[in-house]
């Protein structure tokens, strides 16, 4: 079995879809969660210069989609078809969207005024228009009583678990206008080895 390394810092942020997945499929991992001032120290050794990354016998694979995807595919949940594969790339890079829309009011906007109107746009228009859509793309597989794609679980849901995780401790009733994408968050919480996961993992602001 192949040695994985995980290195990112103390938080789920861009990581925590590759864990989830990792969790999904049973893979034992290191989980290096890295101090910011050890950071200078690593930056230099990682691809792009940027964390999250997963070392696989040594060979380093950056950017969380890549990343998740990498995962999906080891453990047989990224599609079974092309077409497939394709509809789950679609959904994960749909929510990595709404993740870096909140990330710029979160993270990157000084202006306290600009901040508070960029999330009330946010919250008030972007994102119900994109729930709105997740919502029919879920349901347009055998009724949404299951996942984005196919008849199992790719990345798509773990990045849709990590938006709804943020959207919801942000807004708790957000997902009530939209009653399958709140049935398929239950349905990822308690998916094997998510669920443990879920149970264990560390407490952290972000």
């Amino acid at each position: 079995m192949p040695s994985y390394k995980l290195y990112y810092f103390h938080g789920r942020g861009r990581a925590e879809p590759a864990r989830l997945m990792l969790a999904a499929a049973g893979l034992p991992y290191e989980d290096i969660r890295l101090e910011y001032e050890q950071w200078p120290e690593y930056k230099p050794k990682m691809p792009m210069g940027q964390a999250p990354v997963l070392e696989v016998d040594g060979t380093m694979i950056c950017q969380s989609v890549a990343i998740a995807r990498f995962v999906a595919k080891e453990s047989g949940r990224a599609g079974k078809t092309n077409m497939e594969q394709a509809w789950a790339d679609m959904m994960a890079d749909g929510f990595v969207d709404m993740l870096n829309k909140m990330a710029d009011y979160v993270w990157y906007e000084e202006d306290e005024a600009r901040k508070a109107e960029k999330k009330k746009t946010f919250f008030d228009t972007t994102l119900p228009e994109f729930l709105g859509y997740f919502e029919k793309l879920l349901v347009a597989n055998n009724g949404g009583g299951g996942f984005f794609v196919g008849d199992g679980l790719t990345h798509a849901e773990a990045f849709f678990l990590c938006l709804s995780d943020d959207i919801i401790a942000e807004k708790p009733n957000v997902l009530s206008p939209y009653p399958k994408l709140a049935a398929l968050v239950e349905r990822i919480k308690t998916y094997p080895g998510i669920k443990e996961w879920l149970a264990k993992r560390p407490q952290t602001p972000f």
